[in-house]
């Protein structure tokens, strides 16, 4: 397990050499970082019997000498503030203290000189400074998200802390993975662009010493791209597990939150989503919809007969059999009654919202609006849809943003149609957000061949498919990330579309590179990643982005933008 593994390791080096009773002290990033990679028993087992964050400790007084204090946090000059304050009047026997990235000398000597007592044992950074979701799929939770829209002369503080933490993430993934990188970006994207040559100047010149590990024959590649190249794939519905439960619900650090649905059990308003923890969820993550339902089924069948054997307790040797396999027995029936709460509640959200009914429109704008005059038919169904009052304002704005992203060029006329359509059924939605998704993302902005018909290769697969037909029209989407990742696979990655950065470039195919997609990934591009991996074509794929998106987040992003936008001077 790439990415888990590699957080695992680091967290288990920090726990098993120190013996006896534990706190561990976090801070609001390392304990998301923690959170997804370990379980409360797994931490209980290392004799962590309290998980503190660095913030609410600080507050506290009370003396604890009996405990050892093990501090995991990010080196920023806040959390060194904290350890000073800390080490001032220790309240732990011993200070262990470990940090996710590289320390500044300056840092060294103030928590040096702030030692008196003597009590720190051991100082070390461990480059776990990202939160690994899944295998192959890493977020960096960046607050701010949205600057990354914005020019640089608008907020330059603000864009810079973005692009440190962004750099900061990417070089721990490499320090976790012992590697360094040949480094590319997407031409068109400034932003991208800049945490290319920071990444660059970080590996190669400022700490190139902590990099140089041993060569691999040909350099793993880290391409660097901005969310604006496809617009389309955080704005679409999604019909997958995972993807379909951050679209409708909402996943955070591979947690669910559903103390808003119903009266639910104490121990069931918030559940764990993890590969690694549920074997079910590992299987049908990247499921659709339609064979989910009939999975769970299967998994409450196969409860239902083990409950039934259990009720059959007649001897003494039964009786100890199910003390034995109690355990086992409350973790499956907290599954499947987990995992048939999401289903039950997704499936009312998707008959309330008329979900079918949007998606099959969403899917074609997205796939097969290339035909002769597609526009006229398609500006016919989105002005149904909007007029349809069974439709919610957020589908309808996606609506009209995927056909504006399809036809801005082609049918100005109808746009406008849509415009005021939109304006005069859903008011909630400020004026301009469509025009400022073109602006931002619109065909004159973007890289990549985003609708297959710009490139020749593209146009014939997209009709070849139109001609084969397609296994499920909800599921039809491929996200340009795919395209990207065959171009990489099969050697045909534009150097002018994708430059690389310095005078470094790569020798032959790569066999690992990361995509890091600055403004967010989505669960349909990790699902993505995963398949192509599992194709072993010969090249390990790793994700990454500033935070995870689905339609709410990007487009909270980008209001939050527009707003910024209209009230700078320095935006024309």
């Amino acid at each position: 397990m790439v990415l888990v593994a590699a957080v695992r390791d680091y967290i288990n080096r920090m726990l098993q050499d120190i013996s006896g009773m534990k706190v561990l002290i976090l801070d609001s990033h390392t304990v998301s970082i923690v959170s997804v990679a370990y379980s409360q028993s797994e931490l209980l087992q290392k004799e962590v019997f309290l998980v503190e964050l660095v913030d609410s400790i600080s507050k506290s007084n009370e003396s604890m000498s009996h405990l050892k204090a093990v501090f995991f946090l990010r080196p920023t000059s806040e959390n060194i503030q904290h350890l000073r304050r800390q080490l001032a009047s220790p309240r732990f026997g011993e200070y262990h203290l470990f940090v996710s990235n590289m320390l500044k000398d300056t840092q060294i000597h103030i928590l040096a000189d702030s030692d008196e007592q003597e009590v720190v044992q051991q100082v070390q950074e461990f480059y776990a400074d990202f939160v690994a979701i899944d295998t192959y799929h890493f977020a960096l939770n960046v607050p701010s998200n949205h600057i990354y829209m914005l020019p640089a002369v608008v907020d330059p503080s603000n864009l810079q802390h973005f692009c440190d933490r962004v750099v900061d993430g990417i070089a721990a993934i490499f320090l976790a993975l012992k590697r360094r990188p040949i480094i590319r970006y997407q031409r068109t994207s400034d932003i991208a662009k800049r945490i290319a040559q920071e990444t660059a100047k970080l590996m190669y010149q400022q700490e190139s010493g902590l990099f140089d590990f041993r060569r691999t024959e040909i350099s793993p590649l880290l391409l660097v791209v901005d969310r604006r190249d496809d617009p389309v794939t955080p704005l679409l519905n999604q019909w997958t597990y995972q993807a379909m439960v951050h679209e409708l619900i909402g996943i955070q650090d591979n947690k669910v939150d559903l103390r808003n649905i119903g009266k639910l059990p104490q121990d069931q308003q918030e559940v764990v989503l993890s590969a690694e923890q549920d074997a079910f969820f590992k299987a049908n993550m990247y499921e659709n919809f339609g064979d989910i339902g009939m999975n769970i089924k299967r998994l409450v069948d196969e409860f239902q007969q083990i409950a039934k054997s259990n009720q059959n307790i007649q001897t003494i040797e039964d009786m100890a059999k199910f003390v034995d396999n109690y355990p086992e027995y409350r973790k499956m029936q907290g599954n499947v009654s987990k995992h048939v709460t999401l289903v039950t509640e997704m499936s009312k959200i998707v008959e309330e919202r008329k979900l079918m009914l949007v998606s099959q429109t969403e899917q074609d704008l997205a796939c097969n609006g290339g035909q002769v005059a597609a526009f006229e038919v398609f500006s016919k169904a989105v002005t149904n849809l909007l007029n349809n009052e069974r439709i919610s304002d957020i589908d309808r704005l996606r609506l009209v943003m995927l056909y504006a992203l399809r036809y801005e060029k082609e049918s100005p006329v109808q746009l406008m149609q849509l415009f005021n359509k939109l304006a005069s059924q859903s008011p909630k939605y400020k004026p301009g957000l469509v025009q400022f998704l073109l602006k931002q993302a619109g065909v004159d902005k973007r890289t990549g061949d985003l609708y297959g018909n710009r490139d020749l290769l593209n146009i014939a697969r997209n009709m070849a498919r139109g001609l084969k037909g397609v296994e499920n029209v909800y599921t039809q989407h491929q996200p340009l990330l795919f395209q990207t990742m065959e171009s990489i696979s099969k050697g045909r990655l534009k150097d002018v579309d994708y430059p690389f950065v310095g005078n470094h470039f790569q020798q032959g195919r790569p066999q690992e590179v990361v995509i890091f997609i600055v403004g967010g990934t989505t669960y349909e591009e990790s699902r993505s990643v995963a398949l192509q991996n599992a194709s072993n074509s010969g090249i390990r794929f790793i994700l990454g982005g500033s935070v995870v998106l689905n339609s709410k987040r990007f487009l909270k992003d980008l209001e939050e933008a527009q707003r910024i936008a209209r009230s700078s001077p320095a935006v024309v």
